[in-house]
């Protein structure tokens, strides 16, 4: 009975807010936005995860169509988990280009999902992927609206509200939070998505960081292991930001928060307050 309450909150108002993630790779958006992605299901807004590269080079041993197969499934499970969305672009990794075509095919995709939010990479990253996707998603808001841009596809009535996920580089600025979000109620079902991506965080990440024998054999296992692990960036958000969180939720209950996740206006598009951001994300 509680799982059919929950299919029927996920399915109710559908059609109230548009929110596209768009990440680099295929697990990027789970990894940023997993917690509040829940509670946006929850809300019953539609949510896309959209990653702009194929994940084709993401392992050790195995590659190609292969790879391409294996992470494919691997998000559109993770996306099913909240009754999300999933959509990957046949880009290979390391090989996205900031061009016209890619951004005209970007603008296309944006419009046919009448998104209301974009939440991507902030411009400064380490990986040209993530750098280059952020670059690419920032220049659609010159021409989302634009009906002699893209003219096969019907142009939106109001540029998106374009926003950044949360990160650690410092230069040329540092992460400034603009919203946050305690996700202690759901960060379990944020790591069952992770989860979902068996390539990447018990495979290839560890065999990156050199500590593959560390990874546990038992699927229970595994998830603690994982949420200990990964959990760790989003209680550093957390920690980093405790001001904005008891701002935001009053002192008693922002102390006691353990897991957050947050983000960052973008200049361009429709900037919208935090008064309106925090409206529309009244979780």
């Amino acid at each position: 009975m509680e799982e059919e309450r929950q299919i029927e909150i996920l399915k109710k108002g559908d059609d109230n807010m548009n929110i596209l993630i768009i990440g680099a790779h295929p697990d990027d958006s789970e990894v940023c936005t997993g917690g509040f992605a829940t509670l946006c299901r929850k809300k019953g807004y539609r949510l896309r995860f959209m990653s702009m590269t194929n994940g084709c080079t993401g392992h050790f041993k195995i590659g190609g169509v292969e790879l391409v197969k294996i992470r494919q499934k691997e998000a559109q499970n993770a996306a099913s988990i909240i009754g999300a969305e999933s959509f990957i672009m046949d880009i290979p990794n390391n090989g996205l280009e900031v061009n016209l075509p890619y951004r005209y095919r970007l603008i296309e995709i944006i419009r046919e999902f009448k998104a209301d939010i974009i939440i991507s990479h902030r411009p400064n990253d380490y990986h040209p992927d993530h750098r280059n996707t952020s670059q690419l998603v920032q220049d659609t808001s010159t021409a989302v609206n634009n009906p002699n841009v893209c003219s096969l596809t019907q142009p939106l009535a109001k540029n998106p509200t374009y926003l950044y996920v949360g990160d650690r580089f410092q230069k040329p600025y540092p992460f400034i939070p603009d919203v946050i979000f305690d996700i202690d109620s759901i960060i379990d079902t944020k790591i069952d998505m992770l989860h979902c991506h068996a390539s990447q965080f018990y495979q290839w990440l560890p065999w990156e960081k050199g500590w593959l024998d560390k990874v546990p054999k038992e699927e229970g296992e595994k998830k603690r292991w994982l949420k200990e692990w990964r959990g760790q960036e989003d209680i550093d958000i957390a920690n980093r930001f405790r001001d904005k969180l008891v701002e935001k939720y009053g002192k008693e209950k922002g102390q006691k928060v353990k897991y957050a996740e947050a983000f960052e206006c973008s200049e361009y598009g429709t900037v919208l307050s935090k008064k309106e951001l925090n409206q529309i994300f009244d979780f």
